[in-house]
């Protein structure tokens, strides 16, 4: 049997305020979703101003990551380099989307939109880094 850690909602309140501090410090309304393992959403905050679609955006990012493993910024990558058949995948290939890995296992992920890609992936890190050592 494997023992497996899992995101509180302490540690998602953490990550939520995290997140939101980065982009008021740049400026930036975005819309913040963080999922537990299963892709399922534990919190979902559209900051104001940021714009509507991105409610949506934010929550489908963090999916993809926990689905995949992997930064949404990959699927972007993969894209922009060509590979089209990546549009068929039951993922957002749109950067801003960061997994929360802990002991080597995704137990959950950040999603930011509502900015650029580059920005809406600082904003989910910061949110990430917040659990320090993941």
């Amino acid at each position: 049997m494997k023992t497996t850690n899992m995101l509180t909602l302490h540690d998602v309140k953490q990550i939520a305020a995290a997140a939101e501090t980065e982009a008021l410090a740049n400026g930036w309304a975005v819309s913040i979703a963080i999922c537990d393992a299963g892709g399922h959403a534990l919190w979902l905050q559209r900051m104001d101003g940021a714009p509507l679609m991105s409610a949506a955006v934010a929550p489908e990012k963090a999916r993809t990551c926990v689905l995949t493993g992997k930064p949404s910024k990959v699927f972007e990558d993969m894209v922009n380099k060509g590979r089209f058949a990546a549009l068929a995948m039951p993922v957002v290939p749109l950067e801003g989307g960061e997994p929360i890995v802990v002991d080597g296992a995704v137990i959950g992920a950040v999603g930011v939109s509502g900015v650029t890609a580059g920005e809406d992936a600082q904003v989910a890190r910061a949110g990430v880094a917040a659990l320090g050592g993941v």
